[in-house]
């Protein structure tokens, strides 16, 4: 296929079981993530995306081996509790993380995803689409990479570039490090990170047309407290 795929956050969680699957399909994936900790299938990047000199050396470097054909905007960084809890520093990841790096990506892949036929898929979260006490920071963060992804499809879709929201519910990763509650143990009431893996395989192979919005859940809505 030789498809070239770039994801961030890939070291764990939902970029690595995506980046994982990805590659088993064929494509060619650049997995990019602070540090990994176990090993991969994929060509692994070592950085942090905040650090934007150096995410552009890496679009550079790339390019230089192909054209991108997808651009999955899967980092993220959450910290959870009343507003005013929070430092000035944890806003500032987690606009410049959820936020801030997917729109320079995706700005400098516009042109390479045009020639390509290509797609952007940003994952973002329920919490886009709710209020959200004790995370409204985090929620406004992904509230604004929905609307992002929602204009931006109508700007480039005449340009033949596919652009997808994903919305996942609670689902079994480190997201919820920074929390007082995590994922239920019981069955049925989280997603795995292999679920929406596959989802993400489903959009990329289905090119006839565009799913700019999808919402996963699990059957059952529950929360444990750690």
């Amino acid at each position: 296929m030789n498809d070239i795929v770039l994801i961030t956050g890939a070291s764990s969680g939902i970029g690595y079981e995506t980046s994982e699957l990805l590659t088993k399909e064929g494509y060619t994936v650049y997995g990019i993530g602070r540090e990994f900790t176990k090993s991969v299938s994929f060509e692994k990047i070592v950085c942090d995306i905040t650090d934007t000199p150096k995410l552009l050396k890496i679009l550079d470097d790339i390019k230089k081996v192909g054209d991108i054909k997808a651009l999955i905007n899967n980092a993220a960084i959450a910290y959870y509790g009343t507003h005013e809890q929070l430092t000035p520093t944890q806003i500032s990841q987690m606009v410049r993380t959820n936020l801030e790096a997917p729109l320079i990506l995706s700005s400098r892949l516009i042109n390479t995803l045009a020639k390509t036929k290509g797609i952007i898929i940003n994952i973002s979260s329920v919490t886009a689409k709710s209020v959200n006490p004790h995370g409204c920071a985090y929620g406004a963060t992904k509230a604004a990479l929905t609307s992002f992804s929602e204009s931006l499809f109508q700007e480039v879709r005449k340009r033949g570039i596919r652009v997808t929201t994903l919305h996942p519910d609670m689902t079994d990763t480190q997201l919820y490090r920074n929390a007082d509650f995590k994922a239920s143990n019981e069955e049925g009431a989280y997603l795995t990170p292999k679920d929406i893996a596959e989802t993400i395989l489903c959009v990329l192979k289905n090119e006839n047309m565009v799913l700019t919005d999808i919402t996963i859940k699990p059957q059952y809505h529950k929360i444990a407290k750690k």
